[in-house]
C-alpha cells in the first residue's frame, strides 16, 4: 500500500511524528543507512540530508513534512516521510485503490501533502515558469487520478472566500487560480479535462475567472477549450482579486486581439478545419459582450488621414501598450 491508502492522519501527528524521528536522527549521526532512489543513486539517512518542508502558507502553527535530499543538492528532495518511514516522490503519489480514478476532491492530509509534491517537489519550474505558493490548508483542491497515479491538480478560490488573511476583501467570482500538470504527463489533454471540469463545477455563475498572469501553457490550453466551447467565451475571464470589473479581461478576446504569448501546448490544437469551424465570423460581434468593447476601444484609438495619407478609410489604429 502507498500513503493515500493507509490510515489518514492530521497536521498535528505528522508534525509531531516529523519532529520526534528527526530529533532520532540528529542523537544519532552514525546510523549508517541509506534510502536508494532508482537503481543505482542512493542517499544516506542523515540529519544534514533532511530537510523540514511546511506544506501550508501563512502557518501560525507550522505543519512540517521532512524530505530527504542529495548532500550536494538541497533543493533536490527525493523522498518525504510519512507514516515511519521514507518515500519516494513517485510511491507518494500512488494509490492501489481503483475507485481513485479522475478528478476528485481533495479531503484527507495526505492528499494535500500529494498537491504540494506536486506544487513544489516533483518537478523542477521551466524556464518562464515560476513555482507556485504554497497553498492554504483549506484550499478547495482536485488531483487528477489515472491508473493508480495523482497526475496533477487544479485549486480554486470560491466566490465569497477571503483574497488573503489581512484585509477582508473576498472574491466576487469562482476563480481558478492554480493548474498543473506533472510534466512527463503533458499534452495528453488533462490541462483541458480540469478546465472543463472547474467550467461545469459552477452552472448557475454567469462569470468564472482564471487567476492571472496566464501562462503561455495554460493560454495554449484555455484557447484550445474556449475554440471546443463557444458557449464559454463570454464567461471566461483573467482576473486579479478580488475580481471586480476592472481586475478582468475577457480571455478569448485578447486571445483574438493577440495580447497572449502562446505556448507549446498550441500544437494539441484541433485541426485547422475545427478550428476555422469554431472561430467566430469577424464581421459579427456575438462573441465580444458589452462589458468587453472597452477593451477593443482601449487597443485601438482613431485619428483623421490627411487627403494624401496612405491609410485605407482614411483612420489609423493608435499605438497602445500591453502588460498581459
Amino acid at each position: 500500500m502507498f500513503p493515500a491508502d493507509l490510515p489518514d492522519v492530521d497536521e498535528t501527528h505528522l508534525t509531531s511524528a516529523s519532529g520526534l524521528y528527526l530529533s532520532a536522527v540528529e542523537s544519532e549521526p552514525e546510523t549508517n543507512k541509506w534510502f536508494y532512489s532508482g537503481h543505482t543513486s542512493k542517499v544516506e539517512i542523515k540529519a544534514a540530508n533532511i530537510r523540514q518542508l511546511q506544506l501550508f502558507e501563512d502557518d501560525q502553527n507550522p505543519c512540517v513534512l521532512l524530505g530527504l535530499h542529495p548532500p550536494d543538492d538541497p533543493a533536490q528532495v527525493v523522498a518525504v516521510y510519512l507514516h515511519d518511514r521514507w518515500w519516494s516522490l513517485d510511491d507518494a503519489l500512488q494509490t492501489c485503490s481503483k475507485s481513485r480514478n479522475g478528478l476528485m476532491s481533495v479531503e484527507s492530509m495526505a492528499e494535500r501533502v500529494m498537491v504540494f509534491l506536486l506544487s513544489r517537489l516533483l518537478d523542477k519550474p521551466s524556464a518562464g515558469e515560476d513555482l507556485f505558493r504554497l497553498h492554504p490548508r483549506t484550499e478547495s483542491c482536485k488531483l487528477l487520478w489515472r491508473d493508480g497515479q495523482a497526475l496533477g491538480f487544479y485549486s480554486v478560490k470560491h466566490k465569497g472566500s477571503l483574497c488573503d488573511t489581512w484585509s477582508s476583501c473576498c472574491y466576487l467570482l469562482p476563480v481558478l487560480d492554480t493548474l498543473l500538470v506533472r510534466r512527463s504527463c503533458r499534452r495528453r489533454g488533462f490541462g483541458l479535462q480540469m478546465v472543463q471540469d472547474f467550467c461545469s463545477m459552477f452552472p448557475t455563475e454567469e462569470f468564472l475567472g482564471i487567476s492571472s498572469p496566464l501562462s503561455a501553457s495554460m493560454v495554449a490550453v484555455v484557447k484550445r477549450f474556449l475554440q471546443q466551447h463557444e458557449e464559454h467565451r463570454e464567461r471566461l475571464y483573467e482576473v486579479e482579486a478580488p475580481g471586480g470589473w476592472t481586475q478582468r479581461r475577457n480571455i478569448w478576446l485578447n486571445i483574438q486581439l493577440g495580447r497572449y504569448s502562446i505556448g507549446p501546448e498550441e500544437e494539441e490544437s484541433p485541426t485547422s478545419a475545427e478550428t476555422r469551424k469554431n472561430e467566430p465570423d469577424e464581421s459579427s460581434q456575438k462573441f465580444f459582450p458589452s462589458h468587453c468593447l472597452s477593451e477593443i476601444h482601449e487597443l485601438f484609438r482613431f485619428r483623421w488621414v490627411e487627403p494624401g495619407q496612405s491609410s485605407p478609410g482614411g483612420l489609423v489604429p493608435g499605438s497602445t501598450g500591453s502588460h498581459y
